[in-house]
């Protein structure tokens, strides 16, 4: 492999902890196109894994997650010297990932596809393929996070990768322990400027390579808003104050988000958040900030990553959004319902925030984290229970 500039300091230990790595050195790596997995797959190739490309076909036409995804995908294993195989998972993201996505949001919910698809479509059916037709034992992304294999507690701990302005881990909350113990993630000590530096050591095709949005139906169809408005047909309604007054108009509660204060299309005497949307009545409801806030919160389906489930209230850091900042919050484990035991996600708490919060949206993740450490996670439920059950 013909090498460009010098190694990073991050890049040099990257492989450092590659070529020590216990076990067998032969793995799948998931190609996305990307600069982070293609830099992925040349680091381990460097580091003298038996290396295979593995790219997952999940849209048809236009978008960096499919048509010029592949094509990039297939031009690195091409220079890296390595196989590449294309699994077509069309059927399966169009079942798990859009139509959950579009029922969420008819729904009046704002549903969080990553974390599911990262269960569902991508790692568990990599690391089945992987085993299975190639008896391949790991599978490595380029995601920016980090595991530490067989912790205090006989667990595989999920942490955040270093790299704070990139760091992944909000996303992989929900992966099983099965899966960690068989991923492996190069780059979680990594920057991005590192993982350009060291691309373009590799003279890497990608290494300048545009990013991508984080939600690749987004880039596939230009925006959500576009892909919403090309399964939804608009549906006007109106937009109230809590007490119903009509502030104006919408033509889809789709379009809103809990804790949204910009782009409402209401002029008011002050700024007004999104409170709740209604698909009973087609109606999304606004307020000024002193009656936005949430104290509380329900969260349900937890998958518990790097400690057994808890028995007794703790106090942890929560993070309601990707790009929002942790916050305090006080966890209080609640009884299970039926219809998570149906769906084997029995898990769920009560969380009493240090501070009132503006972006509760049910649907999106909170996941809890003890420092870098990612706890756990799950979904915000719609209702808040007051009882600690």
């Amino acid at each position: 492999m013909a090498l460009g500039t010098s190694m990073t300091g991050a890049g040099e230990a990257a492989l450092t902890r590659l070529r020590q790595w216990p076990g067998e050195h032969r793995v799948a790596v998931g190609l996305s196109g990307g600069v982070d997995s293609s830099l992925t797959a040349a680091l381990l190739v460097e580091a003298g894994w038996e290396v295979e490309g593995l790219t997952l076909w999940l849209m048809s036409g236009k978008g960096a997650c499919c048509a010029e995804g592949l094509v990039d995908a297939a031009g690195i294993c091409e220079q890296l010297g390595i196989p590449h195989h294309v699994v077509d998972t069309r059927d399966t993201f169009q079942k798990e990932i859009v139509q959950r996505l579009v029922d969420g949001y008819q729904d009046g919910i704002t549903p969080l596809p990553c974390s599911q698809c990262n269960r569902s479509v991508k790692f568990g059916p990599m690391l089945d393929w992987a085993s299975r037709e190639r008896n391949l034992p790991r599978i490595a992304t380029g995601h920016y996070a980090r595991i530490r294999h067989g912790g205090d507690l006989g667990r595989h701990q999920l942490l955040r990768g270093l790299d704070s302005r990139k760091d992944q881990s909000y996303f992989l909350y929900d992966l099983p322990q099965e899966a960690l113990g068989k991923i492996v993630f190069p780059l979680g000590e990594l920057t991005k400027p590192d993982t350009r530096i060291e691309a373009s050591r590799h003279g890497l095709r990608t290494a300048e390579k545009p990013e991508s949005q984080d939600l690749c139906l987004a880039d596939h169809h230009g925006s959500m808003r576009a892909f919403l408005d090309a399964y939804l047909p608009p549906r006007q309604g109106e937009i109230v104050l809590k007490d119903g007054t009509v502030v104006g108009e919408h033509d889809g509660i789709e379009h809103f988000t809990i804790g949204q204060r910009k782009g409402l299309g209401v002029a008011w005497r002050e700024p007004l958040h999104v409170v709740k949307l209604d698909p009973a009545m087609n109606r999304v409801v606004v307020a000024p900030r002193a009656e936005a806030g949430r104290q509380e919160a329900i969260v349900g389906a937890i998958n518990w990553v790097s400690i057994d489930p808890p028995q007794q209230p703790m106090d942890l850091e929560v993070q309601v959004r990707y790009r929002s900042a942790p916050v305090t919050a006080r966890l209080s484990p609640l009884p299970a319902t039926d219809n998570d035991h149906q769906r084997q996600r029995p898990h769920r708490c009560h969380l009493v925030f240090e501070d009132e919060q503006f972006s509760i949206a049910p649907g999106q993740a909170a996941v809890f984290y003890a420092g870098d450490t990612v706890l756990g996670g799950g979904l915000l439920q719609r209702n808040v229970e007051t009882s600690q059950g």
